[in-house]
């Protein structure tokens, strides 16, 4: 693509918006770059507002591809998780923990629950503050009626966020006590940890051995644990983070990346694991 200023200086805006609709990078890569072919084939002297051109055009990409990767995921082999945009061994400065919550990876497979239009409609509203008005122009709908999709959303949203917080300090110790104990197999210690309703999920893609449905209560996870530690993989694990979020990263002897392992905490255990072994989803590190 040939450089255009005005399209530049708004491309990273609609990555943002397109990542957060799609769930994965390379997807999202694709509806900005359809975007640019739309605006390099517009006629600009008509166009008042690129900005709000640009964005409606990549919400609407968006949600055509959002349709479509929907029907493509119901044939997933076991449960879809969101493509992380950055896996690192860095711990992660606490003044990212902002940023980290927009786009973590437990807020995006939440939102893979929203239909697409009630999705769109709250990610314009709660990340990027626009009114209804404007959101009603770009998705086609009433006013009133996208007040309802955000409402919507925002009570599915908040029915599944924990209820109490826990500062980042708090989440990355609790997060290295359960990589220890799961490491070691300590059933027991891993069962302190969880909630008792505890859920883990494992995307694996068909690519890897992984649960291929969610596995639900501590007992059970704790048990899964102590059968992989047994198996002796000899993988090495170290804390790092998954798009800022604090993550255990699992390597394999020969230093490649097994999988990174995300948690939930409400309060003071873990109510949700999710964790990355589809190899497509994992860099190189």
């Amino acid at each position: 693509m040939n450089a255009d200023p005005v399209f530049e200086q708004h491309r990273p805006r609609l990555f943002s918006l397109a990542y957060r609709l799609l769930g994965a990078r390379a997807e999202a890569e694709d509806v900005v770059q359809d975007a640019w072919l739309r605006w390099h084939g517009s006629d600009r002297g008509q166009i008042l507002d690129p900005e709000a051109w640009l964005v409606t055009a990549t919400t609407r990409l968006g949600l055509d591809r959002l349709r479509a990767a929907r029907t493509a995921r119901r044939h997933y082999v076991g449960p879809w998780l969101p493509e992380p945009l950055e896996i690192s061994d860095a711990p992660g400065p606490d003044q990212h923990r902002e940023q980290a919550e927009q786009v973590s990876l437990a807020l995006l497979a939440v939102l893979e629950r929203l239909g697409p239009e009630e999705r769109a409609a709250f990610l314009l509203k709660e990340v990027f503050d626009y009114d209804y008005a404007r959101i009603g122009e770009l998705l086609g709908h009433s006013e009133a009626n996208c007040r309802q999709l955000v409402h919507r959303a925002r009570a599915r949203v908040r029915a599944e966020r924990p209820r109490f917080e826990v500062s980042r300090a708090r989440h990355r110790e609790l997060l290295a006590r359960f990589m220890e104990a799961s490491q070691s197999g300590d059933a027991a210690a891993i069962t302190a940890l969880l909630d008792s309703h505890a859920r883990l999920v494992s995307d694996g893609g068909g690519k890897v051995t992984a649960t291929l449905r969610p596995l639900r209560g501590a007992e059970r996870i704790a048990r899964l644990y102590w059968a992989v530690a047994r198996r002796g993989l000899g993988l090495q694990a170290r804390l790092g983070t998954v798009n800022g979020e604090p993550a255990i990263l699992r390597h394999h002897p020969d230093g490649r990346l097994h999988s990174a392992t995300l948690a939930v905490i409400d309060g003071d255990r873990i109510v949700e694991l999710l964790t990355l072994m589809n190899p497509d989803k994992l860099p190189p590190m």
